[in-house]
């Protein structure tokens, strides 16, 4: 089903943890948040509880500031497209940067891109 009525809103939010059942049991816990589970490294949370889905993805400890801003382990912030191809294209023609080929995960299709300003962003449709 497409979500026309999101294109190009921010849809998803992606942190690192090096323990994803930590985090689910901290955030759950503290804040209240439910959790699905896409195999041990990651886990999904939805917008009820948190106002805004998300996930928690296994990461190794790091040290943030000593890495590039394209594979930096900070939160990920995922667009939403109703025509994944065409916005693509656009932030190419932006002089922006595809930093991870689009792929595909359960429920869809994405990639990331940096923007040329030290930011790095995803974009995801069904």
């Amino acid at each position: 089903m497409s979500q026309t009525q999101n294109h190009h809103r921010i849809n998803y939010i992606e942190f690192a943890a090096t323990e994803v059942e930590a985090a689910k049991r901290f955030y759950s816990s503290v804040f209240g948040w439910n959790f699905i589970d896409y195999g041990p490294d990651y886990a999904s949370f939805d917008a009820s509880a948190a106002g805004i889905a998300g996930g928690f993805y296994k990461t190794e400890p790091h040290e943030p500031q000593a890495q590039e801003s394209s594979v930096r382990p900070v939160p990920l912030v995922v667009l939403y497209s109703a025509d994944l191809p065409a916005t693509e294209a656009a932030i190419v023609a932006a002089d922006g940067e595809i930093v991870v080929p689009t792929f595909e995960f359960p429920g869809g299709r994405r990639f990331h891109f940096a923007d040329g300003v030290g930011n790095v962003l995803a974009v995801w449709s069904e």
